[in-house]
């Protein structure tokens, strides 16, 4: 059998781990010839390949990024796109494709299994938000990033009695922020889940500047105000996600201005998703590469690969995208609990 491999979406630490593990596994184990798609979706519909073997995987393993490259391309926004990919698998030889990515690249890996394209899927994300899986490889290198960010925040805010506003990822699903927050001591969390009041805001940064303390506010990139939320320019993507940015800047200017305390705002941005994975990553994607190769040889297509308590299991992949995994308000109840002096 061969088998293709692509990855989809933002760029993530722990994706080349995968690529490793499955290729490795399906060519000793399997005897299985591996090809990787280039460029996300654009590979297959493109015909954009490159050798994927033993050797070629060899020292990726710590690698960030991905060694096939990426992109948010996607097949059914392109006229021909789906047959494109059919007519270019069936020319290389390619039986079935490992699809590694989130919503929006496993949704796409959804949809060709039902027009007859064996495909398996790899949950991807930063954001953790992928249903029927309780982690996502990504997501703790991306906390612990963000977690650092905020401890090094802590003494420029306290060495000038400063409120510092720190922008993290997270458009639909706030448990970046939430974990980063409650790690990094944030005096203020804010996510999408929970619409917040600008004015409570300012009145807890307040409190804490007039009994001497520096604040630090965690706010999710999808956070949005009681007013309603801020968009950096109304441009959408080939899945038609709005971008975001700005409610950073926002939140400090309000605070500012309410509070009377001079208040920066940083913006993590693609440094959270840079670098390489931590340990908890490289194991959670190892593991899902390995259970992805056996998946296509046993033949077992429309399946996503699912952390569930210690177990990887195979869930079908609509599962893990048609609702999105976001935070529990008693969850954010954990955050709230720091709010203020």
């Amino acid at each position: 059998m061969r088998i293709g491999v692509l990855t989809g979406g933002g760029d993530c630490p722990g994706l080349n781990a995968v690529i490793r593990a499955a290729v490795r596994k399906g060519s000793k184990e399997f005897g299985h010839e591996f090809v990787g798609f280039r460029y996300g979706w654009r590979g297959p519909i493109e015909g954009i390949t490159q050798p994927l073997d033993w050797d070629s995987v060899e020292n990726i393993l710590d690698q960030g990024g991905t060694i096939l490259h990426s992109s948010r391309t996607n097949p059914y926004k392109i006229e021909g796109g789906v047959e494109a990919i059919k007519k270019n698998m069936a020319a290389l030889g390619v039986d079935a494709l490992i699809a590694i990515g989130g919503e929006d690249t496993l949704g796409v890996a959804t949809k060709l299994t039902a027009d007859g394209v064996n495909c398996v899927g790899v949950p991807k994300t930063i954001d953790n938000d992928l249903s029927g899986t309780d982690y996502t490889f990504g997501f703790d290198t991306a906390v612990n990033i963000a977690t650092e960010a905020i401890d090094r925040l802590w003494t420029t805010a306290d060495s000038h009695d400063r409120c510092i506003v720190v922008e993290i990822m997270g458009r639909h699903a706030g448990w970046m922020t939430l974990h980063a927050g409650i790690a990094g001591g944030a005096n203020v969390t804010l996510i999408p889940e929970v619409a917040f009041d600008i004015e409570k805001v300012a009145n807890f940064v307040k409190e804490r500047k007039e009994a001497g303390k520096a604040t630090i506010v965690a706010v999710s990139e999808g956070a949005h105000a009681q007013e309603g939320m801020v968009l950096k320019d109304g441009e959408v993507d080939a899945f038609g996600h709005v971008k975001l940015g700005g409610v950073g800047d926002w939140v400090a200017k309000e605070i500012k201005e309410r509070a009377e305390i001079e208040t920066r705002a940083i913006i993590l941005g693609h440094l959270q998703r840079g670098g390489t994975p931590t340990a908890f990553d490289r194991v959670l994607a190892t593991r899902l590469g390995l259970e992805a190769a056996a998946a296509v040889n046993e033949g077992d297509f429309g399946k996503m690969m699912a952390l569930q308590g210690t177990n990887v299991v195979r869930i079908p992949i609509n599962e893990g995208t048609d609702v999105l995994k976001t935070v529990p308000v008693e969850r954010y109840a954990d955050a709230e609990v720091f709010f203020g002096v």
